[in-house]
């Protein structure tokens, strides 16, 4: 068989999705939204604790890392044929710097997971447990995250001028194929995305929930009959932030159900956003976004973009060549 050439006149680049991201901002705007609340959830799910699960897909990223560099790359099903994965090696030291976290509190946490039976260590080997990275859920934000890059790849199709074919089942075919490639470079696009809004919020659980508030005014404002489909990120935040004048808020109970964040912590984390203004509070005691620090915001999420531009990329020239 003929080696398969690849044209990199046709391969996309960094510069190319940053420019279609910022450009599109109000048509998937709700999508992404939409798309991390749901990864957040997911992230606090498996032991009620964003931190432990960030420990746990930090070891799984750098170990699929070094399956890359030794060009193994695994199916979806090959990746989940077993119940235990072997973890490279890692230190606390490690983690801390990767996680931006106290040396405390992630040795605290490392020692949790270990008393849970997630993580073990075996004579030389780490192993951790499967069920700490359920397959269910990783199928579910598959095709969570597929569906935004369908609908990413629509925009990038008429801002570039090009008739690439990437429909959202072509998309989940070629992730699962090269799910542990994939998984990679999701991992290495969320990680420090989630801890750049954790040091934005102070907490990560705080970011969780203002995320939940704001997931609901843009359900709400998407209702609505805009002529402009698709306004400036400028325009799109302060439309998001004003729809909470027009319509009805989330209940600390909603907020609660919604991510399965107990009831009483939703209460305390809400109360001081509230005082920070990032959240407020109507007569009808629903939480809507207080509209505090957009600016700070704006300008956060353009370094967010970055990291979000090449996993966008990488994935999209993936399937070109595929």
């Amino acid at each position: 068989m003929e080696p398969k050439q690849i044209d990199f006149t046709k391969t996309l680049t960094d510069e190319q999705i940053y420019d279609c991201l910022v450009k599109n901002y109000g048509f998937l705007g709700k999508e992404w939204i939409t798309h991390q609340w749901n990864w957040m959830n997911y992230l606090y799910m498996p032991f009620k604790d964003h931190i432990k699960f960030l420990i746990v897909i930090s070891l799984v990223e750098k170990t699929l890392q070094f399956y890359d560099t030794m060009n193994i790359h695994l199916s979806f099903d090959e990746f989940n044929s077993k119940s235990t994965l072997l973890i490279d090696k890692f230190s606390i030291t490690e983690l801390c710097e990767k996680l931006s976290l106290p040396k405390e509190t992630v040795r605290r946490k490392v020692l949790e997971l270990e008393n849970l039976g997630i993580l073990k260590r075996q004579k030389k080997q780490i192993i951790l447990k499967r069920s700490a990275f359920d397959k269910g859920a990783q199928e579910i934000q598959i095709k969570v995250t597929s569906k935004y890059i369908s609908l990413f790849a629509m925009q990038l199709n008429k801002f570039i001028e090009t008739k690439n074919i990437f429909t959202k089942e072509i998309i989940e075919n070629i992730i699962k194929t090269n799910w542990s490639l994939c998984l990679r470079w999701f991992l290495t696009m969320q990680i420090p995305l989630i801890l750049s809004y954790n040091k934005f919020y102070k907490d990560i659980l705080s970011f969780h929930i203002v995320g939940t508030v704001a997931m609901n005014q843009q359900i709400n404002l998407s209702k609505r009959n805009i002529d402009d489909k698709n306004p400036s990120r400028k325009m799109w935040i302060k439309n998001l932030v004003l729809e909470g004048k027009n319509s009805p808020g989330l209940s600390a109970m909603s907020i609660s159900d919604m991510t399965h964040i107990p009831r009483a912590t939703v209460i305390r984390k809400c109360k001081t956003l509230n005082k920070k203004k990032l959240l407020s509070l109507n007569n009808k005691k629903q939480y809507l976004l207080g509209g505090q620090n957009v600016k700070d915001l704006t300008l956060h999420q353009a370094i967010v973009f970055k990291d979000k531009s090449k996993f966008l990329r990488k994935v999209l020239n993936l399937i070109m060549i595929s």
